[in-house]
């Protein structure tokens, strides 16, 4: 069974599923480039502290950004209201109303719709932007991070016999963070080397500059983790040494979450205790470590970077790559005038016509009649294996 919470929701927990889905509407949506810009302009005033923005003031954060990016549509060219009111839709946009900017009354009555990000709208606008500004050097593995952690974890083992309990919060939370970066930047790293390997014959040059790059990357990092392995699971082992239980006490009593429960604080760093634990150093011997299987990994890796340079060698020596010549080879077949054209093509290219003892002649057709089947010359001219 699902576990109920056991206070009042808040902020973001009072979006559903199908509302946090929503969220994202706007990325398919036929003016998708206008809202993206839209939320750009409101990203940009947020970063100067205006929060909460009116329909003028949206127009000319938008101007300002049209003067100074191409890909920027022109507000004048905009409904603004439909738009801002098409965002307060999905749940990207808040919408309040200021009767203060009124000059008249038929404006006080009108009143002025004023506009901000919601708190899963502006998350949601940062994902989206993560991935527009993706690049190859997002996707690097951090072997200097293994340093940190040897030494955050001999800073935890002191604290934690000191009883500091808001130093081990400072550490514990140090580590938590370096273990997810490790794990996020190796996921997009080897998804990265995937991609790279997919579109090799459309982009031969892109592998071949950065080649070198990426070998030396992929053995430095494996070097420094084959180093520090044995090292960090000695450390968490210390780490336990001086008491897991008020470790994980040390770190809820200093969490400052207001709506979680002390109980929750509690399974929560113990959880995250079992999963620095599950990555440095398993229950048993036989049990491999996160740290093993990413090391395992990395050496896959390197062999599958040293293929692929195999194949982009080969197929440049030769000119032109598998692909290509497919390729070729289907346009003839597309362009051939009749299908005896086809299969006389087809003969030619893969060598699998008739076998010669049915299609070429004998050398003498009078000691071998010209009538005589394929079946009847074969045992006749082998009888010891009838």
């Amino acid at each position: 069974m699902t576990a109920q919470p056991s206070g009042p929701t808040f902020g973001l927990d009072d979006f559903g599923l199908d509302d946090r889905m929503r969220l994202f509407g706007y990325v398919t949506a036929e003016n998708r480039l206008a809202y993206l810009w839209l939320l750009r302009a409101f990203d940009s005033a947020r970063s100067s502290y205006h929060v909460v923005l009116h329909t003028s003031d949206v127009a000319a954060a938008l101007a300002t950004l049209h003067g100074t990016n191409a890909d920027c549509p022109d507000p004048a060219g905009l409904e603004l209201p439909r738009l801002l009111d098409a965002l307060v839709e999905w749940g990207v946009l808040d919408r309040g109303q200021d009767g203060s900017r009124a000059t008249t009354l038929a404006e006080y009555r009108n009143r002025h719709s004023v506009y901000q990000f919601t708190e899963a709208g502006y998350r949601a606008h940062r994902a989206v932007e993560a991935v527009l500004s993706a690049s190859m050097d997002d996707s690097t593995l951090s072997r200097l991070v293994f340093a940190d952690l040897l030494a955050d974890l001999d800073a935890l083992a002191v604290a934690n016999e000191a009883g500091d309990a808001e130093e081990v919060y400072r550490k514990f939370t140090r580590l938590d963070r370096a273990l997810a970066d490790i794990a996020e930047r190796a996921a997009r790293f080897y998804h990265m080397l995937g991609d790279l390997g997919r579109t090799n014959d459309v982009r031969p040059e892109v592998f071949l500059a950065h080649k070198d790059a990426l070998l030396a990357h992929l053995r430095d990092f494996h070097d420094e983790l084959q180093r520090y392995t044995p090292r960090l699971r000695a450390a968490v082992h210390e780490v336990e040494a001086t008491g897991l239980d008020r470790l994980i006490e040390a770190a809820a009593e200093a969490d400052e979450r207001l709506f979680h429960t002390p109980v929750q604080r509690l399974e929560d760093w113990r959880r995250r205790w079992a999963g620095l634990r599950s990555w440095l150093a398993p229950p048993g011997p036989e049990q491999p470590s996160e740290a093993d299987r990413l090391s395992d990994a990395t050496v896959a890796a390197i062999g599958d970077v040293l293929a692929l340079l195999r194949r982009v060698t080969e197929a440049r020596r030769g000119g032109v790559s598998r692909e290509s010549q497919l390729r070729h080879l289907a346009a003839w077949f597309t362009h051939t005038g009749s299908q005896e054209a086809a299969h006389a093509l087809f003969d030619v290219v893969f060598g699998l016509g008739a076998p010669r003892h049915v299609g070429v002649a004998h050398p003498d057709p009078e000691a071998i009649a010209s009538r005589l089947s394929w079946w009847r010359l074969r045992r006749w001219s082998c009888p010891a294996r009838w």
